[in-house]
């Protein structure tokens, strides 16, 4: 994981509001990839990023309802500056005309991080509930990848071509 987030300075809430915005970042993140690669005509990469869109949306739902049970509508107070890029691909991971297998991959590296998240915080994780679900999403993210190695294992290789054959030229000035 490129931030090492130091959890036993968090309380419960503060954790759990983590995760809730990591996952809509990563949400958010997919979503611009699947506007971004819709507009440069390759739906089949954006569709993949709408569904991978669709799992982080999931995720921060049961986390929400976690932390209400826990803790209602207390407000927020986790420092979310130090949560910038955990989960979410990186941004410079999609460009246009990308491929499937290009997708894949970034979005791979994504559940990877994910992992690594919920793993790092659980054993500072006391709540016997949170703790629970914290194992069942870093399980889903293993369960992510093995889904995304499968795709990748049956997709043909489509980088025949060499994105930067797409890319415009410098123009005079």
């Amino acid at each position: 994981m490129s931030h090492n987030i130091d959890f036993s300075a968090l309380n419960l809430r503060d954790t759990l509001d983590l995760a809730i915005a990591i996952e809509e970042e990563a949400q958010e993140r997919y979503d611009e990839f699947a506007e971004q690669l819709e507009a440069h005509r390759t739906p089949e990469v954006a569709k993949f990023f709408r569904f991978m869109s669709e799992n982080e949306v999931k995720h921060a739902e049961v986390l929400t309802t976690q932390r209400v049970e826990l803790f209602g509508n207390e407000p927020t107070t986790a420092d979310a500056s130090m949560l910038y890029d955990i989960e979410a691909p990186d941004y410079d991971g999609a460009r246009a005309f990308m491929s499937i297998n290009d997708a894949l991959e970034v979005a791979l590296n994504a559940e990877i991080k994910a992992y690594e998240f919920y793993h790092q915080a659980l054993p500072s994780v006391t709540d016997e509930d949170v703790n629970k679900l914290f194992v069942r999403l870093r399980d889903e993210e293993v369960q992510h990848q093995k889904m995304i190695k499968e795709i990748m294992a049956k997709v043909p290789d489509m980088d025949a071509f060499d994105p930067e054959d797409f890319a415009d030229g410098p123009t005079a000035q």
